[in-house]
């Protein structure tokens, strides 16, 4: 018994951010689209509510994720910022700031940054942030809340594996890994 459970936690260790390598898609020309409601658009002929922050946020994450979604299928190179590859936090630090939004380099700071929520009350734009290793006592990985739909939390990070990708937080190893959600926006 302890030996498969010292097996399944090796194996998890190792598809996170770890060494495992999966078939690759980098050559392949991938397409991810996220849908925005028509409540979520703002147009010039539209009145602004009182509720006016809101609508600019959720117009402004908008942006932060298209910013994110045009680095799908990049694969992962440690420190990377480029098309060329892309890390975790990378991928968040150049969506955030090709919007305008300075975030900090590294996961573990960017952790730090804006205001704890629950996960019940996560949405698009939200930050997401995991430790992906045993040992490690500090965040090692974030990703992007892109869509909330119930319970599945979708989200785009950069995996060692699998480059930039979307995942479901429901996803055992995700869901596991989890420390904190963060709103910055």
């Amino acid at each position: 018994m302890n030996r498969k459970i010292f097996v399944f936690l090796i194996v998890i260790l190792l598809t996170g951010c770890g060494i495992v390598k999966k078939k690759s898609t980098y050559g392949k020309e991938r397409t991810v689209t996220v849908a925005a409601s028509e409540k979520d658009s703002l147009t010039t002929e539209e009145k602004i509510p009182d509720s006016k922050v809101t609508v600019v946020v959720l117009e402004k994450a908008d942006l932060i994720i298209n910013t994110a979604m045009a680095y799908s299928g990049v694969r992962y190179k440690y420190g990377g910022t480029t098309k060329k590859g892309m890390d975790c936090s990378g991928l968040l630090y150049i969506s955030f700031g090709e919007n305008d939004i300075p975030l900090p380099r590294v996961s573990s700071q960017m952790a730090d940054e804006g205001k704890k929520i629950k996960l019940n009350k996560v949405t698009k734009g939200d930050l997401l942030f995991f430790k992906t290793t045993k040992r490690g006592k500090k965040i090692n990985h974030v990703g992007l809340v892109v869509a909330v739909d119930g319970r599945d939390i979708k989200f785009i990070h950069a995996t060692s594996s699998r480059g930039v990708i979307v995942s479901s937080l429901q996803e055992g190893y995700w869901n596991y890994a989890f420390v904190k959600a963060t709103r910055v926006l």
